[in-house]
C-alpha cells in the first residue's frame, strides 16, 4: 500500500522525460528507410504476426493500436512496416534498446539529479538548475527567449493575453482575479507568443519562476537528445513527481507540458482516478467499488480521517494528499536499473507443461540474467544480492484455478550454472505451493527471473582472497565467486585458524649446491621454521576440515596451507604471541556478524563454512587399510 512521504519545504523544479515511441525510433535510427513510415516494432513471437510493443504516429493515423497483432495491424494499415525485435537464445533481445535509453540518460543527467525509471523514461530534479538560471539570467531579463521553450504547453494558459499599462499579465483560464481587463486588451492569436509571455511575467511568484527556468532547461535537454541522438522525446514539468508523470503524455510528439501550482486543481478534478499511479489495481477499484470515486474530483469530497477510517492511516493521509496534487516522492539519484529481469510469455499450446521444458527455458533466461549481472558488476561495480522468480499457471482442475503462482526468492550466487540450479529449486517449490496435495497436470504461460537489491561494492572493497594469498597476490575485485577455493571432500565443518611463520628456510651455499641431490633439504629447512615461531611475528593459516592427529593429514594441510600476515586482520597493531592453534566450531559463528559484512565477503565466507559436496576420486574398497577405521586416541 503507498504511504505519504514528507513534503518538502522549498518548492521543486521535477521533470518527467518520456521518449516517444522509443522502440520504432531506435528501429528507424537503424534503418534511416523507415523515417515518416508507418512502422511497428513487434516481439519475438510468430502467432498471428507478434504482438505489437511500439507503434509509430504515421501508422496510428490508420488506426494502428499497440494492443493489436502484426496480421491485425497489416490489414488496418496494409503499408505499415513491421519490424522485429532483435532474438537470442530464441526469445527478444532488449540490449540495442537498453544501450540506446542510455544514451539518452548521459545526456538528461548533466542538468541535475536524473532516476533512470525505465528504458524510456527518466525523472529529474532540476531545482538547482532552474534556481541558479533565476539568479544568473532569469526569464523576464533575457532579449532572447529559447524557442523551444515557447512551444511549451501551460496547463491553464488561454490564448488571450491582457496588457495592462505597460505590464503583462497573463490570465489563467480559471484566475478571475484581474481587474481592469477592458483596458489595452490585445488579443494574441499566437500561442508561443502567449507562452512567451508567461515565461518571461515579472510579477509571477517564487513558484512559477522556478517552473519557467525549469521549462527552459527542459527545451533546452529536448533539443540536445534530438541533436545527438536522433530521438525524440516528450515531457512533463511540475512541482513534484506524479504531476510531471501525469502530463509527460498529454501532448506528444515532441512537446512539453507544464504545470503551474493555481492550475492544479482545475487539472485534477475530472481526471479518472486510474490514471493516478499506483490507483490502476486494486486499491483504485476499492475506491471505485467502496466509495463511489470516479475521478480525483470526487476523492476530494472525503475528509482525511475518513480515508484513514478506511485505508489506515498511511494511506489515508496519501490518497487526501495525491487528491490535492501533493506528493513528497523524491527524484533518486540513479543511473542504473534497481534490478535485472529476464522473462519470456507461452500463449496458447506453446505454455510449458512439464520440468525439462520448464528447465529449458530457464537456464535461456539465467544465462542472459547472468551475463547482464556479471557486465553490471565488471562495468559499474555494483552486485545483486537476490534472485527471484515469477510464474503464471493454470490447473487442469480449473476449479481451482484462482490460486496464483507464488514468487520465490533466494540469496544470489553469481555464475550462470548456480543460477540455473537455485532458479529451478525455487520452480520447484513454487509448483509444491501452487499444487498443494493436488495431484493434476498444469502449464506456465508466463516464466521470468529477476536480480534485485543491487548494491555499490564499497570503494576500497576487494576479495578477501586477496589476503588468504598473500599480500603480493593479485585478486580482481570482480571475482566473487569462492567456487576457485581448494575443495577437498576430506573436509568437515570446522574452520581451523593456526599460526604459522613467513619466514621460509634459506638454504646454506652448500646447500644449495647440494639442492637437486639430497631431498631432505626441504625437512631440514621445515624444522628450522618451527623452531623460530616463538621468537618472529605469527601469521594466520586457513584450514578448513575435521580435527586430525595423522601425520599424513599434517603434511596435505602444510602443502595446502596458505598464509597472511596477521596485520592484515590486526588495525589496531597489536601482536599476538599465541602459537597455538584455534579451533572452533561452524555452529558457533554468529550469522548476524556475518550479515554485516559487504556481501562479496559474505559469499566467501560462506562458500568456506560450507564448501560444495564433492565425490571423493576413491571409491570404498580400492585398498585395504579403507576396512579398517583408525585407531582413537585416548
Amino acid at each position: 500500500m503507498p504511504v505519504a512521504r514528507p513534503e518538502p519545504q522549498e518548492p521543486r523544479v521535477i521533470a518527467h522525460v518520456d521518449m516517444d515511441c522509443f522502440y520504432v525510433q531506435v528501429e528507424q535510427r537503424r534503418n534511416p528507410e523507415l523515417r515518416g513510415q508507418p512502422t511497428a516494432v513487434v516481439q519475438y513471437n510468430d502467432w498471428k504476426g507478434g504482438g505489437l510493443i511500439a507503434v509509430s504516429y504515421e501508422a496510428r493515423k490508420f488506426g494502428v493500436k499497440r494492443s493489436m497483432r502484426g496480421d491485425e495491424a497489416k490489414m488496418v494499415c496494409p503499408s505499415i512496416n513491421l519490424v522485429q525485435v532483435p532474438v537470442a537464445r530464441d526469445k527478444a533481445d532488449l540490449n540495442v534498446y537498453r544501450s540506446a535509453g542510455s544514451e539518452v540518460v548521459t545526456i538528461l543527467s548533466t542538468k541535475g539529479k536524473c532516476e533512470r525509471a525505465s528504458i524510456d523514461e527518466v525523472y529529474l530534479d532540476l531545482t538547482d538548475a532552474a534556481k541558479e538560471m533565476l539568479l544568473e539570467s532569469p526569464p523576464e531579463l533575457l532579449e532572447l527567449i529559447f524557442e523551444e521553450a515557447t512551444k511549451s504547453n501551460i496547463l491553464g494558459l488561454p490564448s488571450v493575453i491582457f496588457v495592462l499599462h505597460d505590464l503583462i499579465v497573463v490570465s489563467l483560464q480559471f484566475d478571475m482575479n484581474v481587474t481592469n481587463r477592458a483596458s489595452y486588451v490585445q488579443d494574441v492569436s499566437n500561442r508561443e507568443d502567449s507562452v512567451r509571455a508567461w515565461l518571461c511575467r515579472a510579477d509571477a511568484d517564487y513558484q512559477d519562476k522556478l517552473l519557467s527556468c525549469g521549462a527552459i532547461i527542459v527545451a533546452q535537454l529536448r533539443v540536445k537528445v534530438l541533436e545527438e541522438t536522433q530521438f525524440t522525446c516528450s515531457a512533463g514539468i511540475a512541482h513534484n513527481k506524479m504531476l510531471a508523470k501525469l502530463v509527460s503524455g498529454m501532448h506528444k510528439p515532441a512537446q512539453q507540458t507544464v504545470v503551474p501550482s493555481s492550475a492544479i486543481q482545475d487539472f485534477l478534478v475530472s481526471l479518472p482516478i486510474k490514471k493516478m499511479k499506483q490507483l490502476g489495481g486494486k486499491l483504485g477499484s476499492s475506491l471505485q467499488d467502496d466509495l463511489g470515486v470516479n475521478t480525483v474530483g470526487d476523492l476530494l469530497s472525503f475528509t482525511e480521517d475518513k480515508l484513514q477510517e478506511y485505508y489506515g492511516v498511511n494511506t489515508g493521509t496519501w490518497l487526501w494528499k495525491i487528491a490535492r496534487g501533493i506528493s513528497g516522492e523524491e527524484v533518486e539519484d540513479r543511473l542504473l536499473p534497481k534490478s535485472h529481469g529476464c522473462g519470456k510469455t507461452f500463449p496458447g499450446p506453446k505454455a510449458l507443461k512439464n520440468n525439462a521444458s520448464v528447465k529449458t527455458w530457464l537456464d535461456r533466461l539465467c544465462e542472459e540474467l547472468s551475463e547482464r549481472i556479471q557486465s553490471d558488476l565488471n562495468q559499474n561495480k555494483r552486485i545483486a544480492q537476490t534472485l527471484t522468480l515469477y510464474a503464471r499457471a493454470c490447473k487442469k482442475n480449473k476449479s481451482d484455478s484462482i490460486k496464483k503462482f507464488p514468487s520465490k526468492s533466494c540469496p544470489l550466487r553469481y555464475g550462470t550454472v548456480k543460477i540455473q540450479e537455485d532458479a529451478m529449486k525455487l520452480f520447484e517449490s513454487g509448483l509444491h505451493d501452487f499444487l498443494g496435495s493436488q495431484n493434476t497436470k498444469w502449464s506456465i504461460t508466463s516464466l521470468s527471473v529477476s536480480a534485485s537489491k543491487i548494491f555499490d561494492i564499497p570503494i576500497g572493497t576487494s576479495s578477501i582472497l586477496r589476503y588468504i594469498k598473500g599480500p603480493n597476490s593479485t585478486v580482481s575485485p570482480a571475482n566473487l565467486d569462492c567456487s576457485s577455493l581448494p575443495e577437498d571432500p576430506s573436509l568437515g565443518n570446522k574452520l581451523y585458524i593456526a599460526p604459522n611463520h613467513e619466514e621460509h628456510c634459506e638454504p646454506s651455499l652448500s646447500e644449495k649446491e647440494d639442492y637437486g641431490n639430497n631431498s631432505n633439504l626441504a625437512k631440514q629447512c621445515q624444522i628450522k621454521e618451527e623452531k623460530k615461531v616463538s621468537k618472529k611475528l605469527t601469521e594466520v593459516k586457513i584450514i578448513l576440515g575435521p580435527e586430525s592427529s595423522s601425520e599424513p593429514n599434517k603434511a596435505e594441510e602444510h602443502k595446502a596451507a596458505q598464509y597472511v600476515d596477521r596485520n592484515k586482520f590486526n588495525t589496531a597493531g597489536s601482536n599476538s604471541a599465541s602459537s597455538s592453534t584455534w579451533m572452533f566450531n561452524v555452529e558457533d559463528i554468529d550469522p548476524a556478524v556475518v550479515e554485516e559484512l559487504p556481501p562479496e565477503i559474505q559469499r566467501e565466507i560462506h562458500g568456506w563454512i560450507r564448501p560444495p559436496k564433492q565425490s571423493s576420486s576413491k571409491t570404498r574398497g580400492s585398498t585395504i587399510s579403507s576396512y579398517f577405521q583408525p585407531a582413537k586416541r585416548d
